[in-house]
């Protein structure tokens, strides 16, 4: 049967993200609904009160809502393969995401940045690169702005973008001056069939870059893309001519390019070997657009690190503590493990467990066997890491994050560090993983206070 379309837009999802598809659409003459899998969304009072000629169907997938769009524009967070709007797709409907729309109107240079981890790192410091560089910058995507608010402030030179895999699978048009998956490893594997899957959605943000850079220790990021788009890699190794690496000087590391020295890695206010590869990442990405190395190097000198992300919030007593609560999954937790554990003096106390995903916890062994002292488990998948983790070491279970800490404190010694990188989300026994680092931070303060 032939279905008659009049233009329509139908958003799948309200929200922040939502509100500003519908605004943008509403903005370009389109008729716009709205479809939302709960019964009460963030933000529907204030769609109906600005728009309120929107249609709004909630509650679950309207299919034939769907059926009627010229357009959807869906969620990141709501799967593609979801039946009705697989039947949308179908029947020849597009389905693209706030992302999408973005990269339809902008003409300003984009760099764009995926990875299983560090996203977050890399985009902020690349940001601030920008702006010490003398670019009006918009820093966006799956950090901080709605890309389609981003647009109304007005023209940038450049924007630095961060994308997830679930934002990519739905981005048509990107078109980067320069693009990067800084790493892969299993995550959303519960949204996903596999790693295949995983690293085609990944991929996604090579199509139509004009350049790209990759990770020599991960051969998971090389692209697949034409001989004549150049590229840059960046390593923990020695660099080969031109691209980026680490070179010792009278024994110390070095940022390097190629056999030229930047500055030393003790310069660096993030700690960690992975800092390290963030920070060659990020004067790949800059030197790819035209970022003066000054401004460059100076930003990787006063930039102290994002919340949550191998953050130190405490040293008393020759033992450190460090939030790293972002590390929802293995890779992002192998690398805080490996990064911190070679940087101290002792041993680490690893609080780890949450829900993990359908991730195979296995590929933690070897880095707790060579950096750890105790496996502290907590929440719903404690278990299977346990199960999973075959690492020679004291393991204790705790039905708190406070007994974790508690417990930690009594087993560690001067030197050694204890680190919340859970390898799992954390919504079976906090509000989000932000909340779960503050809890961190405040329980190591209440015990090192004693109150």
């Amino acid at each position: 049967m032939l279905i008659q379309r009049d233009g329509l837009r139908v958003v799948i999802g309200l929200g922040k993200t939502g509100l500003s598809c519908v605004r943008h659409l509403r903005r370009k003459g389109y008729p716009v609904a709205v479809n939302d899998t709960r019964e009460h969304p963030p933000g529907l009072a204030e769609l109906r009160a600005e728009f309120p000629e929107v249609e709004v169907s909630l509650g679950g997938l309207d299919q034939a809502l769907l059926l009627r769009a010229s357009e959807i524009v869906s969620s990141p967070g709501v799967s593609v393969k979801e039946p009705a709007i697989a039947a949308a797709i179908a029947a020849g409907i597009p389905v693209g995401g706030d992302v999408e729309l973005f990269c339809r109107e902008v003409t300003a240079p984009i760099v764009a940045i995926t990875g299983s981890n560090a996203k977050s790192t890399v985009t902020t410091l690349v940001g601030l690169m920008a702006a010490r560089d003398g670019r009006r910058v918009g820093v966006c995507g799956n950090i901080g702005t709605p890309v389609l608010d981003m647009l109304a402030e007005g023209d940038k030179d450049i924007y630095v973008m961060e994308l997830s895999s679930f934002q990519l699978e739905t981005t048509h048009s990107l078109r980067a001056a320069v693009a990067v998956v800084l790493n892969i490893s299993e995550d959303h594997m519960d949204r996903y069939t596999g790693m295949v899957e995983y690293h085609q959605a990944k991929h996604r943000i090579f199509r139509n870059c004009q350049r790209y850079v990759f990770n020599r220790d991960d051969a998971l990021t090389r692209p697949l893309i034409a001989d004549d788009v150049p590229g840059t890699s960046f390593g923990l190794g020695a660099p080969d001519l031109n691209q980026y690496g680490v070179l010792r000087v009278d024994g110390q590391p070095w940022l390097a390019r190629g056999r030229e020295t930047l500055m030393p890695v003790s310069d660096l206010q993030i700690f960690g070997e992975h800092n390290v590869a963030n920070a060659l990442a990020c004067l790949a990405l800059g030197e790819a657009v035209g970022f003066g190395r000054d401004a460059m190097l100076a930003t990787l000198r006063e930039f102290s690190g994002l919340k949550h992300r191998c953050q130190r919030v405490a040293l008393a007593d020759g033992i450190g503590w460090y939030n790293d609560s972002k590390g929802t999954n293995v890779g992002a937790t192998l690398a805080a493990i490996n990064g911190l554990g070679a940087a101290i003096g002792g041993k680490l106390l690893l609080i780890a467990g949450g829900v993990g995903k359908g991730q195979d916890f296995s590929p933690l062994s070897p880095a707790l066997a060579q950096f750890g002292k105790t496996l502290l488990l907590i929440g719903e998948d404690g278990p299977a890491i346990d199960r999973a983790v075959s690492a020679p070491l004291d393991r204790r279970y705790c039905a708190t994050l406070d007994e974790a800490i508690a417990q930690a404190r009594a087993l560690a010694q001067a030197g050694d560090a204890v680190l919340l990188s859970p390898a799992c989300a954390s919504f079976d026994m906090f509000k989000h993983y932000e909340d779960r680092g503050d809890q961190f931070a405040a329980g190591v303060q209440r015990l090192l206070e004693g109150t």
